[in-house]
């Protein structure tokens, strides 16, 4: 068998660094059951998805399906092709009715079913008369069911049918308007002075309004409501021409309106009354699979950091969790908007509240999850480092190699010594647990920690050692009890038609999930405890030695001496320097190993309020009690918003009473003190010419300048039409259609333009040849079949449908469904009655091709026209928005640095939030902003090269391992009121080494953000935090062994230390390599 593949056939994992140092024997309390059980098990164990993929053919599966003796196989050949061909094709229809059957392909079958309901008021006289008299724009029903259709939630389509109705009336308020103006305008002899209002008012100010509106929310659907309010506008404005005669045409725009609403209510019928999906149980789905990942991760990072072994975070396994559990959090966020609603109208106020704790429970169990992460590239980090200074350790003469034996991540066995265990409620029988009892030496050897201390994988392997068993145990049992939670399993009731009354929940927790979980937590207390003290102890005398050796450093000491091309020193400064660098060394596996277990123990309480908050929805569930505080909030406003507020100052004078600083071992160094009075908003001068200048300040923002130039453009485009000498020409090309295009093209970046105009062009010549066809096949010189041309646009709007919702290619599905309505069914509306002068189309005998020219050439232009405003009127490049962000971001990095974030027990609250630590989750949401920017820069095109795509995605990710150091370190900081005596003696100790610290890291913020600023490549020889932080790191080692108040120091009292060393571990030399790669 080769080393590279197992014996199910799949590729070997790489074996890690400590695979060959074994742990020592724990157990495990079952979360179920509560019993303490021996039974054996590794983490592998309790990951479901790892075992499905590891499931393979056994031994006794057949080499070849279907296979007898060769001279069978032979014989029946062709029998055996055709039973594959069946068996594929089989497979094929399996598949096509699950996805069929799946929410999605229902979303699609319903979205179908509103455009042939749409459809109808085109090809049937008699609901197409209950509209209007004119009959050659009936197909708006059909282009609002495009944009507005009813794949969502019955929550969703509360909210899209509001904002539909908002942009109902914004578009009626518009067309009136604008026709009262030109009207009294003509009654004075000067329409040209109505038109000139018309065009800068309405037609600038309307739709560049418009254009702020869908950049400043940024939500989907107020981009549909904009979409209708905008084709409503360009309708009425444009194309019925009663603006341009100055008449008041109150029957074309209520025509007009009475097409959009009737679209709208097409939709909503549909989405009601055929198969209706409620957020609810879109909300149960995601929060089942949003627990189970949760697990899942959690397994991943802890046997990454028990083995050494990086590729468990960077494999597409973990990639695959990875992304799949952000887009968790996006649709649990998004459904429980949408749920809120459905709530709301039920009157399941108190449940909605619970559900809404449920999540942010669940966000900040990811949250924490990323702090576990930090710790485990905390480790890989400092190992690389020592091994890449190091150079190769195979010749060694320090430690010869060590035999292999099995892996730190074997089967965890009980320990004889720990008294009786009960298997399944009995206890072992005699001789169940004594292998232990004859250890060989060798396997002795193998379980017990090195007792040399020489490298920085001896002290990892003494720790993991120790902290590994009560590691694994507890990461097992929160694994078994989050595959527990949040929901029982329940019937499937997928043909639900008043699934929207209610919903079917049974939440499954219990009293004994705290109690086992609690009685895990302590046992990992206690073994944590005993194992820190034992390792601690050793770990000190091998410092000591350290200290005391002969000049020559050891094998590490002084490793990282010189990695940054610093001069050298002397022999004396050298030596001190390498003891010094021994004992940091030490203290940073401590350091590290310490804040991964403070880490999954913050997680494991974490996991403990998330059942308090089940509990709570529980009660909520059983004891439902309606209430509509919604409908007078006016009554019950003022204690919601004063519970809110509490909420929000929770930390507000908690830092007030520190002491810290009367205690001076070192003075509060001066930048320090002046780092409040950098970003502090009171200082600002509040005279008129300052507040004259935010003014104008705040009109230079992108959303404003998006919106001038939308704006401008749209008027430029719409001044033929109104100009006698151009405006046929303007109609005869369909001139509206193309304002319509460069409305949906114009996007705030030149990147997400380009994007989105290519898929309109794309989309628009596909839609014109399926016009042709559909029209070529349905009529018989001009008069068309309605019930053939019905059935075509139906097949044609499942596969738009498709792209939209199955591909999440909006753009290409609507472009192709929206240019086939303007074709066939505009045709199809000139044949049966052609009232609208547009003999240039055919008239009563449509020409097929003239009209599909004229569409076709009418949204390039647009299209070419929105291209044109994006690129050269105020371009917004998504290249500079994401090189300002990245620059802003760790500019806010480096501020909070500046004021060091433990100055909180020095100075009590920043007088600013841009200096507070505890705004990190507004730091990972503008992390989020930043990559879909970077998405957007990858279509944008320029001469000086391509986007370096992959760079900027590396160096995202690093940043975002940062904020998730940012992240644990935060949680550490808000977690108590006040801090221990313990903490304040680690904290007074090493004052001058944190704020050193912090110093040099800000600058290099500054440093890394000034580079991506001026466009300057960064220095081959960056500062270097490692000298500082092997300082901070001694030092702490030496407060544990000889400092003022280490005795009243508890283990816990460390984590802060901890979690504040960790979080700059990141921001090494590979980090910055990086910019030179």
């Amino acid at each position: 068998m080769s080393n590279s593949t197992s014996s199910n056939g799949h590729p070997e994992r790489p074996r890690g660094r400590f695979f060959n140092h074994r742990l020592r024997q724990a157990s495990f309390i079952s979360p179920i059951t509560g019993e303490r059980s021996s039974r054996n098990f590794t983490l592998r164990d309790a990951s479901h998805r790892r075992n499905d993929d590891l499931d393979g053919p056994s031994e006794t599966s057949p080499l070849l399906w279907g296979a007898g003796d060769g001279g069978e196989v032979a014989s029946t050949t062709g029998r055996f092709r055709l039973n594959a061909m069946r068996e594929k094709f089989c497979e094929y229809m399996q598949d096509f009715w699950s996805f069929a059957t799946s929410r999605t392909g229902l979303g699609i079958f319903k979205c179908s079913i509103a455009y042939l309901v749409g459809s109808l008021a085109t090809l049937v006289p008699a609901i197409s008369t209950l509209i209007g008299p004119r009959q050659d724009s009936k197909h708006m029903v059909a282009t609002v069911t495009v944009w507005f259709h009813p794949a969502r939630s019955i929550g969703s389509m509360h909210e899209a049918t509001v904002l539909a109705i908002i942009a109902l009336c914004y578009s009626g308020l518009v067309s009136f308007t604008s026709m009262a103006i030109s009207m009294f305008f003509g009654q004075q002899d000067l329409l040209v002075v109505g038109h000139v209002i018309d065009l800068i008012v309405f037609i600038g100010g309307g739709l560049g309004f418009i254009a702020w509106t869908k950049q400043y929310f940024g939500h989907p659907l107020v981009n549909v409501a904009c979409s209708l309010a905008s084709l409503g506008c360009i309708t009425v404005l444009i194309k019925e021409g009663a603006v341009q005669a100055g008449a008041f045409s109150d029957d074309r725009v209520l025509q007009v309106l009475l097409m959009v609403v009737g679209g709208v209510l097409a939709t909503t019928a549909v989405n009601v009354l055929v198969l209706p999906v409620t957020a609810r149980e879109s909300l149960v789905r995601d929060l089942e699979k949003n627990t189970d990942l949760l697990g899942e991760m959690l397994i991943s990072i802890t046997s990454a950091f028990l083995s050494g072994r990086e590729v468990d975070l960077t494999d597409d396994y973990y990639k695959k969790l990875n992304e799949e559990h952000q887009a968790s959090l996006s649709a649990m966020s998004k459904d429980l908007g949408e749920a809120k609603r459905e709530h709301l109208v039920l009157g399941n106020e108190g449940i909605f509240a619970a559900e809404e704790q449920l999540v942010d429970c669940l966000a900040e169990l990811a949250q924490s999850l990323g702090g576990l992460r930090s710790a485990t590239f905390a480790q890989f980090a400092f190992m690389k480092e020592s091994v890449s200074v190091a150079g190769s350790r195979a010749n060694s003469p320090i430690r010869a190699p060590s035999k292999q034996v099995p892996s730190i991540l074997s089967v965890i066995t009980e320990a004889p010594e720990e008294g009786e265990v009960l298997v399944n409620g009995s206890p072992l029988p005699d001789g169940a647990g004594s292998p232990a009892k004859t250890i060989s030496p060798e396997r002795r050897a193998s379980i017990e920690p090195p007792t040399a201390i020489r490298t920085p994988e001896d002290m990892f392997v003494a720790f993991l050692a120790q902290l590994g068993p009560p590691t694994k145990s507890l990461v097992y049992t929160l694994k078994k009890l989050l595959d527990e939670l949040p929901f029982e399993q329940r019937s499937q009731s997928q043909w639900k038609w008043l699934a929207w009354t209610g919903r079917d929940v049974k939440i499954a927790v219990n009293d004994d999930f705290h109690n086992n979980l609690k009685s895990a937590i302590a046992l990992y207390r206690s073994s944590r405890k005993e194992a820190l003290q034992s390792l601690y102890a050793s770990r000190g005398l091998n410092a000591a030695a350290v200290t005391q050796q002969s000049p020559k450093p050891s094998s590490f000491a002084g490793q990282k001496a010189g990695a940054n091309g610093s001069a050298a020193k002397p022999t004396n400064d050298r030596q001190t320097s390498a003891s010094e660098e021994v004992i940091a060394d030490i203290e940073e596996v401590s350091a590290c190993c310490g804040h991964f277990s403070f880490s999954l123990l913050d997680f494991a309480e974490d996991v403990l309020t998330y059942l308090k908050v089940l509990d709570d929805l529980k009660d909520a569930v059983e004891h439902r009690k309606r209430t509509w505080t919604w409908l007078a909030p006016w009554l019950y406003g003022k204690d919601d918003q004063a519970n809110n507020e509490s909420r929000k100052v929770r930390r507000v004078g908690d830092f007030d009473n520190h002491d810290e600083a009367r205690d001076v071992g070192h003075g509060i160094p001066v930048h320090i003190k002046q780092a409040d009075s950098f970003a502090d908003p009171d200082r600002r001068d509040r005279t008129w010419t300052y507040r004259l200048y935010r003014f104008l300040r705040s009109l230079q923002r992108d959303d404003i300048k998006f919106a001038v130039k939308v704006g401008l453009g749209a008027l430029l485009y719409a001044l033929p039409a109104f100009v006698a000498y151009t405006r046929p020409f303007f109609v005869h090309w369909r001139g509206e259609w193309g304002l319509v295009s460069y409305m949906a093209v114009c996007s705030m970046t030149v990147g997400a333009s380009n994007t989105t105009s290519i898929n309109r062009f794309i989309g628009t010549f596909i839609g014109a040849c399926l016009a042709i066809l559909a029209w070529v096949l349905a009529s018989d010189h001009g008069d068309a079949n309605p019930w053939l041309l019905g059935f075509f646009g139906w097949l044609v709007s499942l596969g738009c449908f498709y792209l939209i919702i199955a591909k999440n290619n909006g753009p290409m599905g609507r472009f192709i469904l929206l240019t086939y309505n303007l074709g066939a069914l505009y045709s199809y509306s000139l044949s049966i009655k052609d009232d609208d002068n547009d003999d240039d189309e055919g008239g009563i005998d449509p020409a097929i091709w003239d009209i599909v020219a004229h569409r076709l050439v009418a949204v390039i232009a647009g299209c070419i026209w929105a291209i044109v405003v994006t690129r050269f009127i105020w371009p917004i490049s998504a290249r500079r928005k994401l090189k300002e962000g990245l620059c802003l971001l760790w500019l806010r990095m480096g501020l909070i640095w500046k004021r060091d974030p433990l100055a909180l027990f020095l100075l009590g609250e920043p007088r600013s939030n841009y200096m507070d630590i505890r705004e990190e989750s507004a730091l990972q949401s503008f992390l989020s902003n930043l990559e879909g920017l970077r998405k957007a820069a990858n279509s944008e095109f320029e001469l000086r090269g391509p986007f370096p795509d992959k760079l900027i995605g590396r160096v995202l990710d690093r940043t975002g391992r940062m904020l998730d150091a940012f992240h644990a370190m935060n949680v550490v900081i808000v977690k108590n009121l006040q801090y221990t005596p313990g903490e304040a003696a680690v904290l007074r100790y090493t004052r001058a080494e944190r704020f050193e610290v912090s110093a040099r890291i800000s600058h290099l913020f500054s440093v890394l953000a000034s580079s991506i600023k001026l466009e300057y490549p960064l220095n081959d020889v960056m500062p270097s935090v490692e000298h500082t932080r092997d300082r901070l790191l001694a030092r702490i080692s030496e407060f544990r062994r000889s400092g003022d108040g280490r005795d009243v120091a508890t283990e816990q009292d460390y984590e802060l230390i901890y979690a504040y060393g960790m979080s700059f571990t990141l921001l090494n030399p590979s980090f910055f390599d990086l910019f030179h790669g």
